[in-house]
C-alpha cells in the first residue's frame, strides 16, 4: 500500500511541474536581469547581427527591420534558433519570457547599453 501511495505522490509532483516551471518563466524580468539582457544582446548578438544590430553575418535587428515581423515568431527564433543557419537557440540561457521582452525591445528599437542598476 506505501509503494501505492509514493508512487501517486509522485505522479502528482511530476504533473506539477510544468505548471511550476511556466510560473517561474512567467515572473516579471527585474532591472538587474534587463540590464544582462541588453548587454548580451548588445554583445552576444551583435557579433552576428552587427554590433549596432544594423546586420552582418545575420540580417538587422532594427526596428525597421523587424517592424512587420510578429515579435512571438521573432521570441521563437530567439528561443529556438533557426535550425540549417548559424542562429542558435538561446534556450540554455534564456526563458520564454526573456526571450519575448527581447524581441519586443527590437522591435520597439533596442535600447543602448546602461550602467547595471544599483
Amino acid at each position: 500500500m506505501r509503494g501505492g501511495v509514493r508512487a501517486g505522490a509522485l505522479t502528482v509532483v511530476w504533473a506539477l511541474l510544468p505548471a511550476a516551471a511556466a510560473a517561474a518563466d512567467a515572473a516579471p524580468i527585474g532591472p538587474e536581469r534587463q540590464h544582462q539582457l541588453v548587454r548580451m544582446v548588445r554583445q552576444d548578438c551583435g557579433s552576428c547581427h552587427g554590433m549596432r544590430l544594423t546586420g552582418g553575418l545575420g540580417p538587422a535587428l532594427t526596428r525597421e527591420a523587424l517592424a512587420d515581423k510578429p515579435v512571438e515568431a521573432m521570441a521563437a527564433t530567439i528561443f529556438h534558433g533557426r535550425p540549417g543557419t548559424p542562429m542558435p537557440g538561446w534556450r540554455a540561457m534564456l526563458s520564454e519570457t526573456e526571450a519575448h521582452w527581447i524581441a519586443a525591445q527590437l522591435q520597439a528599437g533596442f535600447p543602448a547599453e546602461s550602467r547595471p542598476p544599483r
